[in-house]
């Protein structure tokens, strides 16, 4: 057997013995007969961020080929607020490479997401998965380098309180059992999700835990492995739609809203990025974060405000980007540093054995641990379309390596302080600040359309939908209007409870 794939929890890499991006056509028809797979789902995000699914049942070999060769027409004026109602159907094709057999299904269903083609059987050029797409092939053209990502991805589980073991309110950082209440639920996630072809790091419970009316809400968090763009926004999507479906069938609540109530955390979806080339990570030279880093931090840095514009897209969104919450509010990067829009988290760049220290029988591994290192946007939150998102951070990033003072933008916005103590406020004043509402970053994305346009990586219509969107929450003032108003937080919370 194969040492790559033995442990893979995936039922069709462990029969097929190959890597999801190897299989075919007819290694799936082979693993529908040989598993007597009865239905098959095909999913794909739509408009509002949520997975959407189409069910098959097979009827016949005929009619499997057809399915599978074909896909099927679907309305995508349902689905796109760009699309218009008189042309607009389109084509959902599958993509083999992210089969998985649904863990919820009653009878045995294959499940992939799908790829969306206009009328000339072409790409659909403001879809959000071709979108990214596009933005990772414009990186690579530019810089020939990879461009790779993971999420952080937090959320809140909901259910009545059995007062026992109450959590210490907002110290649930990695909180054991029986304080971690959701442990169980968690980790059966996270199965559910590798077996979807999630590529996870851990989990843990997070900071946030309180009871509210009976209820107990404990924040979670699942963060993946670095992965080619493309595929880390598909394994996000599963992931959602996995923890929603395990928590409906528990009889859980689940959130990934960014902000749920006053004074307690918030909840982010931080992107960990890193680029590549041949295999290997470019982020560090020399033991320090290496000048291609730099060059990409620099694009973020100057694309921050119009970032916000796909990462942070509903009011809400804004409740958490204040000062003193561990969440970003003005553009700046550093290292190890929780108060920045940008981190650098450390990195294993202390060239010692720590296995060998504290495993005295242990020979030295000569690990390469350069390949760990990454830096983090810490705006974006659960609201975010991921696609999109992704896309965005990846013509920031390529960006960098465009402009002429890409290392001098880099030093002038790396800070090294927390800029929110007193000490620090002429430092805090020099440096920009994020959007303060949906209405302020449409307008910063306005300002900045071009450079997200360029290459026709992102359509004119998905833009111009974007800002139409964002506009038409009108809450320019709302975070002032709220903010001594518990009973206006409260229905504007509710109406943004279950985002993306």
């Amino acid at each position: 057997m194969n040492n790559e794939l033995e442990m893979n929890s995936n039922s069709l890499v462990k029969f097929l013995q190959k890597s999801t991006a190897e299989f075919t056509k007819a290694d799936i028809i082979s693993f529908i007969r040989e598993k007597e797979i009865r239905m098959i789902n095909f999913m794909y995000p739509a408009g509002d961020g949520r997975l959407k699914t189409l069910n098959f049942v097979i009827n016949d070999a005929a009619y499997l080929n057809a399915i599978l060769t074909c896909g099927e027409r679907v309305d995508g004026s349902s689905l796109f607020t760009f699309i218009e109602a008189g042309s607009s159907d389109l084509y959902a094709i599958p993509r083999f490479r992210t089969a998985f057999v649904d863990p919820f299904a009653e009878i045995p269903t294959l499940t992939m997401l799908c790829s969306f083609f206009n009328k000339d059987g072409d790409p659909l050029e403001s879809s959000p998965e071709y979108t990214l797409h596009k933005a990772c092939r414009a990186f690579n053209k530019v810089t020939g380098m990879e461009f790779e990502a993971m999420g952080e991805l937090e959320y809140y589980v909901i259910a009545p309180d059995d007062g026992l073991f109450p959590a210490t309110d907002q110290h649930g950082y990695h909180e054991s059992g029986p304080y971690d209440k959701f442990n169980q639920f968690r980790t059966l996630c996270m199965k559910y999700i590798s077996q979807a072809n999630g590529k996870i790091k851990y989990g843990h419970s997070e900071v946030g835990n309180f009871t509210q009316d009976g209820l107990t809400y404990e924040q979670n968090e699942i963060e993946f492995l670095p992965s080619p763009a493309e595929d880390a926004a598909d394994q996000l999507m599963i992931a959602k739609w996995v923890i929603r479906n395990l928590a409906s069938q528990y009889g859980y609540n689940i959130t990934f809203a960014p902000k749920i109530t006053v004074g307690k955390a918030g909840s982010g979806l931080h992107i960990h990025m890193r680029i590549t080339k041949d295999g290997k990570n470019q982020m560090l030279e020399d033991g320090k974060l290496s000048d291609t880093a730099r060059k990409a931090i620099a694009g973020m840095m100057c694309l921050a405000p119009s970032i916000t514009a796909f990462g942070n897209t509903t009011p809400t969104s804004y409740f958490r980007l204040v000062p003193h919450q561990e969440a970003p509010t003005n553009i700046c990067w550093g290292d190890r540093n929780r108060s920045v829009l940008v981190r650098v988290p450390l990195g294993w760049s202390a060239k010692k054995d720590m296995c060998a220290l504290a495993n005295p029988l242990e020979s030295p591994s000569n690990y390469d641990t350069t390949q760990k290192q990454t830096v983090e946007m810490r705006s974006p939150d659960g609201s975010a379309d991921i696609y999109q998102l992704l896309a965005s951070l990846a013509v920031a990033c390529r960006h960098g390596f465009e402009i002429d003072d890409a290392l001098g933008i880099a030093e002038r916005t790396y800070v090294n302080v927390d800029i929110h103590k007193e000490e620090n406020q002429e430092r805090l004043k020099a440096l920009d600040q994020l959007p303060d509402s949906c209405s302020a970053s449409a307008d910063r994305l306005q300002q900045q359309r071009a450079i997200f346009e360029k290459d026709n990586v992102f359509s004119p219509s998905m833009i111009d939908g974007v800002i139409c969107k964002l506009k038409a929450y009108n809450d320019t003032t709302l975070r002032d209007d709220t903010q001594n108003n518990p009973a206006k937080m409260k229905e504007v919370v509710n109406t943004y409870f279950h985002c993306g």
